[in-house]
């Protein structure tokens, strides 16, 4: 029986929200074409009409969960209110990392999923702002146009930028971290994203940001 219906001709879309419901409740290692034909009531043959294999799936699946993150991500951006430049773009950055964990929090699946399907980080920076390290790369690069950050140290603080948060994210979804109550895993992203703000402040210049 179908589980998610479709209409004639768009049988890709159905297959790739199937996919997305798999992941949510099974995680990355649930998806398979057979389980989304099953689930959208085709053949597992007509599914491999759309998907040479379970390689292509995944891709057009963590596409989808990309779609999502940037989207929590441009949620917590949008709640930036500060006029004052440079705080305005400390805070940006700061929303950005709480972003990426909310999303790791609230989908851990398809979480998962993202860097299963891409393990390497991406390559240059999308100007739109299309995935996570676009935006990280876009707010780093205020931070230097309003003087808080200095551009020698803008090298590598996207890497820096990213580990951080990426290995919150890791250990509070499913390392050490996962039973920590919600306020003492928001003081401890806190914590973490003053340190980051601190250590990027030109010459130690900065003040105690909040969430």
């Amino acid at each position: 029986m179908s589980t998610t219906p479709y209409h004639h001709g768009n049988l890709r879309e159905a297959l790739v929200g199937a996919g997305v419901d798999v992941v949510r409740s099974g995680g990355p290692e649930a998806l398979s074409i057979r389980e989304l034909a099953r689930r959208v009531g085709v053949s597992h043959a007509a599914a491999y009409r759309h998907f040479a294999d379970r390689e292509a799936l995944v891709d057009a699946v963590a596409e989808r969960a990309m779609e999502a993150l940037v989207a929590r991500v441009r949620e917590r951006l949008a709640t930036v209110e500060d006029q004052d430049p440079v705080t305005r773009a400390r805070r940006r950055l700061q929303r950005i990392g709480v972003g990426y964990v909310d999303f790791a929090l609230a989908e851990p699946g398809l979480f998962r999923l993202l860097f299963t399907a891409y393990p390497e980080p991406p390559e240059g920076t999308d100007p739109d702002g299309e995935d996570p390290y676009s935006l990280l790369n876009v707010a780093l690069d205020e931070l230097v146009a309003v003087g808080y950050l200095d551009p020698a140290d803008r090298i590598g603080a996207d890497v820096t930028c990213w580990a951080a948060v990426h290995g919150f994210s890791v250990l509070s979804v499913e390392g050490p971290l996962r039973g920590m109550a919600e306020a003492d895993r928001e003081a401890a992203l806190t914590a973490l994203l003053l340190g980051i703000d601190r250590g990027l402040g030109r010459r130690g210049e900065w003040e105690e940001l909040t969430r």
